[in-house]
């Protein structure tokens, strides 16, 4: 019994090692949309010059809550949350402090466990991000980082670096809550700059179709959007990324799905809360 329960727990840091990482990173990292090819240059994709603009926000407010479970095949590998936690001033300018997690199950965490935090700082206003922060504990691994974005003059600070960026240019995780508020019309695609650990990247998300799922949480009808990718870590050129939200104003995450390195992750929502949609 012993040695089966050596076996056992061998082969499944196995799995996790070549499969679970991905899963996390995908969740807690990169849970609104995946960067596109990297790009060098500070393309303009905006419909502002200004930093100071108004984006119609009908979607999400403080005391918005997601809980998803991990899925990795047909194993549950833990749970994320997403959470708009409270309005704050920042940069002298309403802010939301959002934050997602994704933590490991008992039966993952006893070779592999995962307690990833993710928090960004998005103008109430403008829907774009002042600072990013993002602390991972993903077995022996340990890694925090933060950068903060001067959006009045299109700087961010990395490192001790300083990397001029294109206007309202997103965060790997305010970008998906700018995608919530922008209309979402079959066939056609948005575009954004994104900046990412210190990198530039022009994302384009393809709005492909509608569709009815079921998960734990109910039955939503959704738009199935695509964030195309290329090369990024782990994810290599495997498969699409693709994200189910509810079609209608709020725009919900009901699932994710994404192929990686070995087998494919799916997120899918369990509960949800939603926030107060306050007009600023």
């Amino acid at each position: 019994m012993a040695n089966s329960s050596i076996t056992q727990k061998l082969f499944l840091a196995l799995v996790i090692f070549i499969g679970a990482f991905p899963v996390f990173y995908f969740v807690s990292v990169e849970v609104g949309v995946a960067q596109a090819s990297p790009g060098e240059t500070d393309t303009v994709i905006s419909d502002s010059l200004s930093f100071d603009r108004y984006v119609e926000n009908n979607s999400f407010g403080v005391g918005e809550k997601f809980e998803f479970d991990i899925n990795y095949g047909f194993v549950n590998a833990g749970t994320a949350t997403m959470e708009v936690m409270r309005l704050v001033e920042y940069e002298r300018r309403p802010c939301f402090q959002i934050v997602t997690t994704a933590n490991s199950n008992s039966f993952f965490s006893s070779v592999y466990p995962v307690r990833d935090r993710v928090e960004s700082i998005v103008d109430a206003l403008g829907i774009y991000p002042w600072r990013f922060e993002k602390n991972l504990r993903e077995g022996t691994y340990r890694s925090d980082r933060q950068y903060d974005i001067d959006q009045r003059n299109n700087i961010a600070f990395y490192k001790g670096d300083t990397i001029s960026v294109a206007p309202h240019v997103q965060d790997a995780l305010s970008v998906f809550y700018w995608l919530r508020t922008q209309p979402l019309q079959i066939g056609q695609s948005l575009y954004c700059a994104n900046f990412i650990d210190g990198k530039k990247y022009d994302v384009e998300i393809k709005i492909l179709k509608r569709e009815t799922i079921k998960v734990e949480a109910g039955t939503f009808d959704c738009i199935v959007v695509e964030p195309l990718q290329n090369s990024i870590g782990v994810f290599k050129h495997e498969g699409q990324l693709k994200v189910w939200l509810t079609d209608d104003n709020l725009k919900m995450p009901v699932q994710m799905k994404a192929k990686v390195i070995v087998g494919s992750i799916t997120v899918e929502l369990t509960n949800f809360e939603l926030g107060e949609i306050a007009e600023l």
